[in-house]
């Protein structure tokens, strides 16, 4: 059976600095996405050997374990990918186009995912995912990793809003640590997930 594995990040620990501390990289990657890919693992496995005991009394832990660990794996994977060295800026082309299709206007998007991301009550995420019964980007307040988003919907930009993703560097200020990731998003990798998943039926 596949099982799950850590990605290699897309660049150096220090790439990303001085809006992301190299230190804060290291742990994030390398110590907590580790560990969501370690737990989604062992929640197959024990759903495995459920399976084969046909003993399913823990079946709604394991279905929980999977799904926080899954989608930590998941987000945390496409996180990585949103960031550049040579990040920031603003999109072009298509997706800026379906942007102000959606939101008015580029910077009414900063507006509203940066406020989506500093106000989540403990951790989760602010992401721009893309809604494919409407055809439309939407903003979505994640709890966790996997609760308060629609069913469907495909992460195009993600900025980590777990205290582990910035304390170490802007302590409790969520707002500094939102402006710091707008400096190295990387709209050229957004605008292919955005045409990947909009040709997807």
């Amino acid at each position: 059976m596949s099982t799950y594995s850590l990605p290699e990040l897309p660049y150096d620990h220090a790439a990303l600095e001085p809006h992301i501390d190299a230190r804060i990289m290291e742990l994030h990657h390398g110590k907590h996405h580790a560990a969501y890919v370690a737990q989604a693992n062992k929640a197959l496995d024990n759903l495995a050997e459920a399976r084969s005991s046909g003993d399913f009394a823990l079946i709604t832990k394991l279905s929980k374990d999977l799904a926080f660990n899954l989608s930590g794996h998941v987000l945390h994977s496409v996180f990585w990918t949103c960031m550049s060295p040579d990040g920031g800026g603003a999109p072009e082309g298509e997706l800026a186009a379906a942007i102000d299709e959606s939101f008015g206007s580029f910077a009414d998007l900063q507006a509203q995912l940066g406020e989506a991301t500093t106000s989540v009550q403990g951790s989760g995420w602010g992401a721009l995912a893309w809604e494919p019964m409407a055809g439309r980007l939407i903003v979505e307040q994640v709890y966790d990793h996997q609760s308060n988003v629609g069913q469907g919907s495909d992460p195009i930009l993600v900025i980590d809003a777990w205290e582990h993703a910035f304390y170490l560097q802007y302590l409790n200020d969520k707002a500094a640590w939102v402006d710091a990731f707008w400096e190295v998003a990387d709209w050229t990798a957004a605008a292919s997930r955005f045409e990947a998943v909009r040709a997807t039926p």
